[in-house]
């Protein structure tokens, strides 16, 4: 059980994806920066990784324990609804939970997008 929550991807795709999971980590969008502070260090009660690979895709967010993913979409994912649709339904074939919030929403409404992480981790 240990070893599923920890590798979430093939260790091939891993070597292919780590240096822009590297770069994403190292120079997340403000949005990104700002929700990571509220989420590290296990804020929430649950550990929660960032800019982490999941089959084919790397995840702004992810609580690997209670198998919830949280996007920060900025104003791009208005032009790739589909493809976003497309990664959610991967995501919940895999057995994930998906929450999106905008840029504005972390910016401008932390806490409610708090609070509705909570909410999320608690309905499992």
């Amino acid at each position: 059980m240990v070893k599923e929550l920890f590798h979430t991807t093939t260790p091939k795709r891993w070597r292919k994806v780590k240096p822009a999971v590297l770069e994403m980590r190292g120079n997340p969008t403000n949005s990104e920066r700002i929700l990571w502070q509220s989420l590290r260090r296990e804020a929430l009660g649950v550990h929660f990784r960032r800019q982490h690979p999941i089959d084919c895709w790397i995840v702004d967010f992810v609580c690997l324990e209670k198998r919830l993913v949280v996007e920060v979409d900025g104003g791009i994912h208005g032009n790739q609804v589909e493809r976003d649709e497309g990664r959610e339904g991967h995501l919940k074939e895999l057995g994930y939970r998906v929450i999106r919030f905008t840029n504005e929403d972390v910016t401008e409404n932390l806490e409610i997008v708090l609070r509705r992480i909570s909410k999320a981790l608690e309905s499992e």
